[in-house]
């Protein structure tokens, strides 16, 4: 686990001084964070994770493209200490993140109806949570990707709220809120394997979908707006409350 912080800390640190250069119409102070804290509700038996920033947390949202290929991605972030099989995957490489994201162009909740319009295909806009597995990914700007896998691979376990595609997500319908500076959700303890003493970070970024170029990853990371820790070394520990 430690060499894979180090790798990312070094791939991150220099795709967050890149993303800035580039000037994103999306890096508003909107994904600019303030801090980062993830409290135990021991008594509900629940995780609060809670990202504040200087804007306005989840008022920017992608601008639809019209298509799956090339649609953008927004997210606020939550890079863990967490095992794969805590959150039901298999056992496998990388970085265990809980991604709150927002995007326009396609729905992969298909279990959940975040608008409570009795249509469950037609939300992608409102923030809702995935558990991804990131891992090092030179072919985009931002160093990470979404780990994908071959369909026929066997021995590829996933949670059964997955949304069907290749790759490490998952889709569990925790309740995202946003208020002001706060955007927050909710994680029952034991959808985390009980485990209420991990480490973590905070991240904002842009991401973007690729159905098309073979060179290209699933879903990538490209641009890095901020890092709460400033280097993703995940120094912040859960709080009891």
């Amino acid at each position: 686990m430690k060499s894979i912080i180090v790798l990312l800390t070094t791939t991150m640190f220099l795709c967050t001084s890149y993303s800035y250069a580039q000037e994103h119409k999306y890096n508003n102070d909107d994904f600019k964070i303030n801090n980062v804290v993830i409290t135990n509700e021991s008594n509900l038996g629940i995780t609060i994770w809670e990202i504040n920033v200087k804007g306005i947390a989840g008022k920017t949202t992608p601008t639809k493209v019209g298509q799956l290929d090339g649609a953008p991605v927004l997210g606020y972030v939550f890079p863990t200490s967490l095992k794969s099989t805590d959150v039901g995957f298999n056992q496998t490489k990388g970085i265990v993140a809980l991604a709150l994201t927002s995007h326009p162009d396609f729905d992969d909740t298909p279990l959940w109806d975040e608008n409570n319009d009795q249509i469950y295909n037609n939300d992608g806009v409102i923030w809702h949570p995935h558990w991804v597995i990131l891992h090092e990914d030179k072919r985009v700007a931002g160093g990470l990707s979404v780990k994908q896998f071959k369909k026929a691979d066997q021995t590829v376990v996933l949670p059964p709220t997955n949304p069907g595609m290749p790759m490490y997500m998952d889709s569990p319908g925790y309740p995202v809120t946003t208020k002001s500076h706060t955007i927050k959700v909710v994680v029952p303890n034991y959808r985390i394997n009980n485990q209420t003493d991990f480490s973590f970070d905070g991240v904002t970024a842009f991401m973007k979908v690729n159905t098309s170029k073979e060179n290209l990853p699933m879903l990538g990371v490209y641009e890095v707006f901020n890092v709460a820790s400033g280097n993703l070394s995940l120094p912040y520990r859960v709080k009891l409350n």
